[in-house]
């Protein structure tokens, strides 16, 4: 997979960004039971692993149907790792399962990509049972860096504003980082922030999106490159043992973890 930006990739996204994606699957995996689960915008399968049980049926998804068939090679039945996850190419504003058939939806990372977050929320009480329960892991707005592909950001007033118009039952929690993990964060923004500053007329705001979109997959990589190992926060040797949950959300907590039960029908 090449390094645009969207996806984390280990050994090129900085390792604190890694770390975020999997304390958010440790948290998820920790409030499961069992049933059927579903894991939208899975990638290559590797954090939706994490979600396996004997107890369970998994299921990931992705809107890239390449990446959809690269994960089954590894995760699913019969691959390499032995596992028995199926994967399959959705739309998550669009799934194709009948309602309520799936226990657990695992959105990590995923609404913030969307122009229109209300209709991903809608497909995910849509397929819940009436019992089941989402789980939606998003950037804190404040803490989040410029990305042409986050799209649409979140404070927590807002992300349980718009989940409970689907459920009845919301709690929103902060996934924050240690000192260690925030210092890490504040020095890259600062960088990017310098860097960001070379482009004085602001025409990465005034072209059309999709040409910020290609420029910025192109220049990321180069980027890192430049900033090294250690200007890059890859290879820092931060993980997901930096990051816990709070009820206290600040301006620098990186994520919002929310937990919605008890679908609206």
């Amino acid at each position: 997979m090449r390094l645009t930006g969207e996806r984390p990739m280990a050994g090129a996204t900085p390792d604190s960004l890694l770390a975020f994606h999997d304390a958010g699957y440790r948290e998820m995996a920790a409030r499961l039971g069992p049933g059927t689960v579903l894991d939208i915008g899975c990638g290559v399968g590797d954090e939706t692993s994490r979600l396996v049980n004997d107890d369970r049926t998994v299921l990931g998804v992705d809107y890239d149907a390449d990446t959809a068939v690269a994960a089954s090679a590894d995760w699913g039945p019969g691959s390499r790792h032995g596992l028995d996850v199926r994967f399959a190419g959705m739309d998550g504003a669009r799934l194709g399962l009948r309602g309520r058939s799936v226990d657990w939806a695992c959105s990590s990372h995923i609404i913030e990509h969307f122009t229109a977050p209300e209709l991903h929320v809608a497909e995910l009480a849509r397929v819940l049972a009436d019992s089941g329960t989402a789980f939606v892991i998003t950037p804190n707005r404040p803490a989040d860096f410029e990305n042409p592909f986050h799209v649409y950001l979140f404070e927590k007033p807002e992300l349980a504003s718009l989940l409970r118009l689907f459920f009845r039952h919301v709690e929103v929690w902060g996934l924050e980082g240690s000192d260690e993990l925030k210092a890490d964060f504040a020095s890259r923004r600062a960088r990017g922030e310098k860097i960001l500053k070379l482009d004085v007329l602001r025409l990465r705001q005034r072209m059309p999106r999709s040409w910020y979109v290609w420029s910025y997959e192109r220049a990321l990589p180069l980027v890192y490159r430049a900033l090294g190992s250690s200007g890059s926060g890859i290879g820092s040797g931060l993980d997901e043992s930096h990051f816990f949950m709070t009820r206290e959300i600040v301006d620098t907590t990186p994520g919002l973890f929310a937990v919605a039960r008890d679908p609206r029908r």
